[in-house]
């Protein structure tokens, strides 16, 4: 039996024998097949050569040859390489040229290689490629390595009705007919060298809407949009200014001197400016020519006096819209490819999904430096592709959305109890930063890579100091421009610049799974006026310490900082001393969630009441009410007949109506998870809702006539005054807490508040509004609910964007039919399991519904189907709802037999070969949890899988 947990491992990524130069490329694109042809340049290293293998997967060899050599070949296609033996033995730095005649088929479920994409109605098929990070060898044999980035010139032939024939690089010859029905065109990428999962190449029909940027010293390059054809134009003009502020943010307000206080109203000017020209263009008036002209000189005159950050090197960047895709951006060079129900503010587009677009659009343009021109060395560097472009796609949120709003947001993605980053991260399935090793590069795109990998990055970023950070990154990206970096190429050019060293602290967040959970107590001596934090942080069994930035305060009862602190913490045990300073009102710990990890101080209720009214940090006012609900939780599972306290019901209403709060925060502040930090009860998922209901059903009771004035308040206050993305940004705010009052009025399942929901859901001019009424109708007693979902339920499938959003609020929803009404979706001609977008909303919040998914028999029953049909469809959507099973041995015993037998039959049927992902997913979560395992041997045996 193999008990490797992973099919690949660090020492499967050596050297490459060759140097890749170049690839000459032509596609001869059809409906069912694409031929191409290849000419491959590398030259050879310090060793003679006899033979070459190239990766090549699933692909109908029909012609191998070089120019330097006569060759033999033979595909080995179990392993996926074509083995090319040279007759002649080439010597050390010799240039050769390989040639290869191969045909790829596209699929339509494989979303990797080329594969079909959502097809509009009357035009040939719509055909993609997806490359990271193995996809290349899906289209032609290659050397697919993240090393191997080398020019490529790429022709494309194919069926003339296809309104675009796009790859990477500028167009060196214009489209032309070759012959009748048949279209060419030439790209060229010459400029930036690229790696092989960087590659696209798209033939589709789609509505193209172009923009010229225009920097401030007067360089352009041209915008595009590929959407959908019919699309909106207002929608995609509004996608170009959406993108046109992500480029120039990162321009104005990125590079190694972006933090300097003297040059920062600079910054803004040009921003100002700019906006100010791009109307005037927009407005086109000769008459204003001279003015333009005069506001271009100035803008160049401002642009000179700083250090800007990356500035785009090609003719076009273009995003093409990716109907079906397991993600939600991909960067391509040149090309993004985004899913089209976020590449543009449709009005059927959530709140969340608006968000998410902003930031995918500024996140994918980045990586044309973090990524393109400077590329992690192996699959095992994707994190540091990830985690530095998210840390600068997250300024971009702040910058927009304002620092207290985006950095509560990441605190509640890290806290989230069913998708949560400390749920995935503690649970069986948890894996390092870097892992031991992967089944697939897909593994390799978590919320560990996207969420706790910037996390460590911010870390480091508060113990050098941002300026100091931000340097680093130019040395980084300077000194590996146009090459490869490793994870320590990067650590040892933030330590040159820093002078501190990192390499200890990097070694073990980057190798060691979960995060520290650190105890503070507190002494104070009177008569010396000092006061002394003590601190003890749990050391995994068998790890080290952590090392992280602990960030304190001492604070009076008016909210006035005493004192506070930054400290660096390396030890198991370690002290902070303050002098000369008065007894504080409360402490305030971890302040901007300085650390990765979970704190534990035992403050008194007394304290943690003020410190949620008068903190100054958003974080710290956010961890202390945190604490609260969460004892105000756990006292009422110990005892289901107990009420809320009216200490928490006046907290909780309070804050609903502090404006200013929410106007920082947004109504996101408000949230009440269905969870508990106490392991007792921390998976009783029924249980955690029924609290979570009747904490904000006692709100409703006692307030229910000023909840009604607040969200008439929100209500108002949540019409747009104009455009600006500022401005969207604010709304959204207060959207957010519109639909918490609405959310707690629903709680009390009234016929008045009945009506109430209905009118939202009627007379909602903005997605969000409609859907959370639906969500709130749909869990409510109303006699007509099943009427109103019906109803919705034929309008949703008349758009994608329509119809996953309202698959995500089924597959979520709390009500008695909530098993039954997914399955019914799921029998509807409108949804598509080869989909990703209908995968993750239903399935996907279907398995974090883990009340319903685990915790009930039918539940289980269709999960297991779920799991069963979704694996040979697509093993990496699969892979991500398994995680709902991360903690099977923490939850009651009489669940530990049934969600074992559910992974146990599935083990028991998959070829660890053709799904290796999901096999050894399962192994994980079944090793981890030996309770369970255990219960179930005894009733049904060992499990073969399990055993050496």
């Amino acid at each position: 039996m193999n008990n490797r947990l992973y099919k690949y491992y660090p020492e499967d990524f050596g050297e490459l024998t060759v140097d890749v130069l170049h690839m000459d490329l032509v596609f001869d694109v059809y409906d069912d097949r694409t031929n191409v042809k290849s000419v491959l340049r590398v030259r050879t290293k310090d060793e003679p050569i006899e033979k070459l293998e190239l990766n090549c997967r699933d692909l109908e060899v029909r012609a191998v040859s070089c120019f330097q050599s006569e060759v033999s070949y033979r595909y080995r296609k179990d392993d996926a390489i074509l083995e090319i033996d040279f007759m002649d033995t080439i010597p050390p730095q010799t240039e050769i040229a390989v040639i290869t005649d191969t045909v790829c088929r596209p699929t339509k479920n494989i979303l990797e290689g080329l594969y079909y994409d959502e097809t509009p109605a009357g035009a040939p098929p719509q055909q993609i490629t997806q490359c990271q990070q193995w996809g290349f060898q899906r289209i032609v044999p290659c050397i697919d390595d993240m090393c191997a980035k080398c020019t490529y010139r790429t022709t494309i032939i194919a069926d003339s009705r296809y309104t675009n024939l796009i790859t990477n690089g500028d167009v060196a010859v214009e489209r032309q007919t070759v012959k009748p029905g048949r279209d060419k065109i030439v790209y060229d990428n010459s400029i930036t060298p690229m790696a092989t999962y960087l590659f696209f190449l798209g033939v589709g029909t789609y509505a193209t809407f172009k923009r010229e940027f225009e920097y401030p010293d007067g360089d352009t390059f041209m915008l595009e949009l590929l959407v959908p054809p019919g699309s909106s134009e207002e929608a995609a003009e509004e996608a170009l200014d959406i993108l046109h502020d992500a480029v120039m943010w990162v321009y104005l307000f990125t590079g190694p001197e972006q933090f300097d206080e003297t040059k920062l109203p600079v910054r803004k000017e040009l921003w100002e400016l700019v906006r100010k020209r791009e109307d005037m263009k927009l407005e086109g008036k000769e008459v204003r020519l001279e003015e333009l002209q005069e506001l271009r000189e100035k803008l160049a005159g401002l642009a000179a006096g700083i250090t800007s950050g990356y500035k785009y090197t090609g003719t076009v960047y273009r995003e093409i819209g990716m109907q079906n895709s397991d993600f939600g951006g991909m960067e391509n060079v040149g090309n993004t490819t985004i899913t089209t129900n976020r590449i543009m503010p449709f009005p059927q587009i959530t709140d969340p999904a608006f968000e998410y677009m902003i930031r995918v659009k500024v996140h994918e343009y980045h990586h044309n430096q973090n990524g393109s021109e400077v590329t992690g060395k192996s699959p095992f560097e994707i994190w540091l592709n990830e985690a530095v472009t998210v840390h600068v796609e997250e300024q971009y949120h702040a910058f927009l959305f304002g620092e207290d709003y985006q950095r509560l947001g990441r605190v509640l993605d890290l806290l989230a109890p069913a998708s949560g980053t400390f749920a995935l991260d503690s649970g069986a399935a948890s894996m390092p930063i870097i892992p031991d090793g992967f089944n697939d590069p897909n593994d390799l795109i978590t919320a560990v890579t996207y969420v706790k990998a910037p996390e460590y990055v911010r870390m480091v970023e508060t113990l050098i100091g941002r300026d100091t950070f931000v340097r680093g990154l130019d040395r980084y990206f300077k000194k590996f421009s146009h090459s490869n970096a490793t994870t320590e190429d990067w650590i040892e050019a933030v330590e040159e610049e820093s002078g501190q060293p990192l390499k200890e602290m990097s070694g073990t967040w980057l190798k060691q799974i979960r995060f520290p959970v650190v105890e503070v107590s507190a002494e104070y001596d009177r008569a010396e006026k000092k006061f002394t934090f003590l601190i003890k942080q749990k050391v995994p069994e068998g790890g080290k310490p952590w090392e992280f930035p602990l960030k304190a305060a001492l604070v009076d009862e008016n909210g006035n900082d005493l004192a506070e602190v930054m400290e660096r913490i390396s030890e198991e045990t370690s002290t902070i001393t303050i002098e000369n300073v008065d007894l504080p009102a409360f402490l305030s710990l971890n302040r901007g969630y300085s650390f990765y990890g979970k704190l534990v101080y035992k403050a008194s209720q007394e304290e943690l009441l003020l410190q949620v009214r008068k903190d100054s940090d958003i974080i710290g006012r956010f961890t202390a009410f945190y604490t609260l609900v969460d004892r105000e939780k756990f006292r009422l599972l110990k005892n289901p007949d107990a009420k809320p306290s009216e200490d928490f019901v006046d907290l909780y209403y309070r804050l609903l109506n502090d404006r200013q709060l929410l106007e920082r925060a947004g109504g996101q502040f408000l949230t009440i998870f269905e969870s508990v930090e106490d392991e007792e009860f921390a998976h009783s998922y029924q249980a955690l809702y029924d609290v979570k209901q009747k904490l904000l059903k006692a709100v409703a009771w006692k307030y229910r006539s000023s909840i009604i004035s607040a969200y008439r308040f929100f209500e108002n206050s949540s019409v747009s005054r104009d455009s600006t993305l500022e401005e969207a940004a604010r709304v959204i705010k207060v959207r957010q807490a519109k639909n918490f009052c609405l959310n707690i009025l629903a709680t009390l399942d009234t016929p008045d508040i009945h009506a109430l929901i209905k009118q939202q859901f009627e007379t909602a001019t903005c997605a969000t509004d409609r859907l959370s009424a639906f969500a709130a109708y749909l869990n409510s007693s109303a006699p007509d609910k099943i009427e109103v979902l019906r109803a919705f339920e034929a309008e949703s499938k008349k758009n994608l964007v329509a119809w996953e959003a309202f698959l995500g609020v089924i597959g979520n929803n709390s009500s008695i039919d909530a098993v039954e009404l997914v399955r019914e979706m799921e029998r509807s001609p409108a949804f598509r399991i080869e989909q990703t977008n209908d995968q993750r909303a239903l399935y996907g919040s279907f398995a974090r519904n883990r009340k319903k998914s685990l915790q009930t028999e039918e539940g289980r029953a269709l999960f297991e189907e779920i799991l069963r049909k979704l694996t040979p469809v697509n093993e990496y959507s699969t892979v991500n709802m398994l995680n709902a099973f991360a903690n099977i041995d923490l939850m009651e015993s009489k669940y530990h037999i049934p969600l074992v037998k559910i992974l146990a039959d599935l083990l028991g049927e998959l070829d660890p070969q053709n799904f290796p992902s999901v096999y050894n997913r399962i192994r994980k979560l079944l090793l981890g949890a030996p309770k369970a395992v255990k219960a179930y041997g005894i009733e049904h045996g060992e499990i073969p899988a399990l055993q050496s």
